[in-house]
């Protein structure tokens, strides 16, 4: 079992992925000095926490993951499940298009075994499911579609709009996901 982290250096892990957070955000390659230096730590500090950079970007990209997938709970406790599923959707549509500049450290990482494959794909498909639960028994949602459907869909309005040029494109077709979804007397 490994030992919990002092408080301080939890600050300044948490502190490494919030900068990273906001450095991958504009540049997918962003230096790994550059972050540790904004963060205020040197860079064995960033180091000792994170052994590569695609450890690094990993975790930010958890911690982002982490936060999608829960708000999800959230928006159901303060909109019915129609709105819910419409704020969602487009809240996951903002992380995937964020994550652009970082998949390709993430899918080397992946794929060299250098990280862990992550849940992703069972992660979002659960929030959905959620969503489209709640809907069913409101009345406002089909329940004649699989959840593991909408995240293909998903992710295909991403892959098939990946820039900032497409996100009108993106916005149409996340509606038409949204629209089909919806109980029509």
């Amino acid at each position: 079992m490994a030992k919990p982290l002092r408080a301080d250096a939890k600050r300044n892990r948490d502190n490494l992925v919030a900068v990273a957070r906001r450095a991958f955000a504009t540049d997918g390659n962003a230096s790994l000095e550059g972050i540790a230096r904004e963060a205020g730590v040197g860079i064995g500090t960033l180091y000792r926490h994170f052994a590569t950079r695609e450890a690094l970007v990993e975790s930010v990209y958890a911690a982002e993951l982490d936060e999608v997938t829960a708000s999800a709970d959230d928006l159901l406790q303060r909109f019915p499940a129609e709105k819910a599923l419409e704020a969602w959707v487009r809240r996951y549509a903002e992380f995937v298009m964020a994550k652009r500049g970082i998949i390709e450290t993430l899918r080397s990482g992946w794929a060299a075994g250098r990280i862990a494959t992550p849940s992703t794909r069972q992660r979002i498909t659960a929030a959905i499911d959620t969503i489209l639960s709640a809907g069913v028994r409101e009345g406002t949602l089909r329940g004649d579609v699989a959840a593991d459907d909408v995240t293909a869909l998903l992710l295909g309005v991403c892959l098939a709009t990946p820039t900032d040029d497409d996100a009108p494109q993106r916005s149409r077709m996340l509606d038409l996901v949204i629209g089909t979804l919806r109980v029509h007397a």
